[in-house]
């Protein structure tokens, strides 16, 4: 009798495990994600394991082996890096969400910018300012942001006084605690800190559109997975996006 009753709580604690879910996502899906979370775990789940970080950073941790049921990427090509690799259940990539790419600056030096063509970076950053944004070596939000500073024709000029963050909520970071006169990071990014304000919106023409593909991966493929995948694209989730200032694609 004990050692059945063993066997149970072991089976149970295996089916337990099993039912378990991570999910590896973008830095700006922090809030979003949490409030999401929160609602699956009231209809009677269990809470998944939310990891944040920038989507390069999540990406090659998967490609190392890192234990992910779902990965939630900023860009497409850290998704696209995944789906080469075959590590991704490729039925099941969706994308789901969209944002607008923000120029930010301290909320307790206010200012508004006419982000156009050649605009004037230089009396934005003052003599040492640097401007903080997301490295745009392999971060999506400073790739999105290279690419519309050259658009604007004002990249070489700032590219030499960047402050390159590991992730889009470390570059909201320096901003918000003065450490860099203006940032470039996404709306909904701004629009969870007190420390900040949105001097413009970077024209969507200038950059890639900001695109969030989500998706299971092969290694953590369960019913489990795909049932949080489609809640994640319900219209529960979807509100708690569009509150959160997300475009719902």
């Amino acid at each position: 009798m004990r050692l059945l009753l063993v066997l149970c709580l072991l089976l149970m604690s295996v089916q337990a495990r099993a039912q378990d879910l991570t999910v590896f996502a973008a830095a700006s899906l922090t809030d979003a994600l949490k409030d999401v979370a929160s609602v699956w775990v009231k209809q009677g789940h269990p809470a998944p394991r939310l990891s944040f970080a920038a989507s390069s950073t999540l990406a090659r941790q998967i490609e190392q082996g890192a234990p992910a049921n779902l990965f939630a990427s900023a860009d497409e090509k850290w998704m696209n890096y995944l789906v080469d690799r075959h590590l991704i259940a490729a039925d099941t990539r969706r994308s789901l969400l969209g944002n607008d790419l923000v120029l930010v600056v301290p909320a307790n030096h206010p200012r508004h910018v006419d982000i156009r063509p050649g605009f004037d970076f230089a009396s934005l950053l003052g003599r040492d300012g640097r401007l903080a944004m997301g490295d745009p070596t392999h971060v999506p939000a400073g790739i999105y942001a290279e690419q519309a500073l050259k658009k604007l024709g004002v990249w070489n000029a700032v590219s030499p006084h960047l402050a390159r963050a590991e992730d889009v909520r470390a570059a909201l970071l320096l901003v918000e605690r003065g450490e860099a006169p203006a940032g470039i990071v996404y709306g909904t990014d701004a629009a969870v800190s007190k420390g900040v304000m949105v001097a413009g919106i970077f024209p969507a023409d200038t950059h890639d559109p900001v695109t969030y593909p989500f998706a299971v991966t092969k290694a953590g493929d369960t019913p489990e997975a795909r049932a949080l995948l489609a809640f994640l694209a319900g219209p529960e989730a979807r509100a708690i996006f569009v509150k959160r200032g997300f475009k719902v694609e």
